[in-house]
């Protein structure tokens, strides 16, 4: 063992609550122990943590934080595990809770909560204004937090009504193919919001209020010639928008409304040649009172950690292939 090596014991509460800690084959374990460069052994009441000084207390800290979530009721996913020691590791100990913010329960009585700063920031923002982009990748919860947002004002009575939308840009298909009317055809693109809201909502009440019209889930074309009022409007996959159907879009914004924006940049389905609405509203409505824009990265998704890996492994491939084509000029 290193000289510079040394053990320190941490007082374990209940055993069974760290074997869930630690995950289904120590994975949660082995994630801190990699990543902090220390090794952790269970001692009859206690942790002992063996590795150099300021690694130790770097991991004492990760694990009180995961413990506190624990205690909070949150389920302790590698993801998890991984934010947590990236927000010690650079220094960030006092903002760990600082995203710790309940958002809605749903019908299953599941708690929503901010579990990045991203995501903490993201809510903030929809809170202070009327006009709201989360621009970021796949995974980062951008639109399923605007869901529940949207739906939280709606029990609250904040607003009268949910309006939903999406542009229905094929990805790789043809509208003309799929079989049925109109609404048929659309309705796949918009399945992922259905999802949300029956997921958050529950199915009962989500159909109730739909044949109602209180929440309406609709093709981005169908809200032109419309003004809003007194709605939570969502416009999600937003990069799939041509500049004119933005500004269409942001100019039904009536009294009592509130917008949100969603999508990723990187995952333009518009034709060749045309521009995407999203990227050219950046340059246009950024520092306007009222409008503020949320910009998400990998540290903030919250899917299977192979997903952070993958989008690093792409922008890593778009900057080479940049640099690949500035050299060939």
């Amino acid at each position: 063992m290193s000289n510079n090596y040394v053990e320190k014991n941490m007082e374990m509460v209940d055993f069974e609550k760290i074997q869930e800690l630690f995950g289904s084959f120590d994975e949660n374990l082995k994630i801190v122990e990699n990543e902090l460069l220390v090794s952790i052994l269970i001692r009859k009441d206690e942790l002992k943590i063996i590795g150099e000084e300021k690694n130790i207390d770097m991991a004492r800290r990760v694990l009180e934080i995961l413990m506190k979530k624990q205690d909070d009721g949150e389920l302790i996913t590698s993801q998890t595990v991984s934010y947590i020691i990236s927000l010690v590791r650079e220094g960030d100990m006092d903002k760990t809770y600082d995203f710790d913010d309940v958002v809605i329960s749903t019908a299953r009585g599941k708690v929503i909560k901010c579990k990045t700063l991203g995501q903490k920031d993201y809510i903030n923002a929809i809170r202070k204004n009327d006009i709201v982009f989360g621009i970021g990748p796949a995974g980062t919860g951008k639109t399923y937090l605007a869901m529940a947002m949207a739906i939280k004002a709606f029990k609250n009575r904040e607003v009268n009504r949910i309006i939903l939308t999406r542009p229905a840009v094929e990805a790789g298909e043809k509208l003309g193919f799929l079989p049925g009317d109109l609404q048929e055809k659309v309705d796949p693109y918009l399945r992922p919001l259905y999802d949300a809201l029956h997921d958050i909502m529950g199915i009962d009440v989500f159909q109730k209020n739909m044949e109602k019209g209180l929440i309406e889930v609709a093709p981005l074309a169908y809200m032109r010639g419309r003004t809003l009022n007194d709605s939570y409007i969502i416009l999600d996959e937003a990069q799939n928008t041509t500049p004119e159907q933005m500004k269409m879009f942001l100019t039904r914004l009536g009294f009592g409304s509130k917008v949100i924006v969603t999508g990723d940049i990187t995952q333009i389905d518009l034709p060749k040649g045309k521009s995407s609405g999203l990227k050219t509203v950046m340059g246009i409505l950024e520092g306007i009172q009222g409008v503020d824009f949320i910009y998400f990265n990998e540290k903030d998704v919250v899917r299977h950690k192979l997903v952070q890996d993958i989008i690093r492994a792409y922008e890593k491939y778009e900057i080479n292939k940049e640099d690949l084509n500035d050299f060939s000029e």
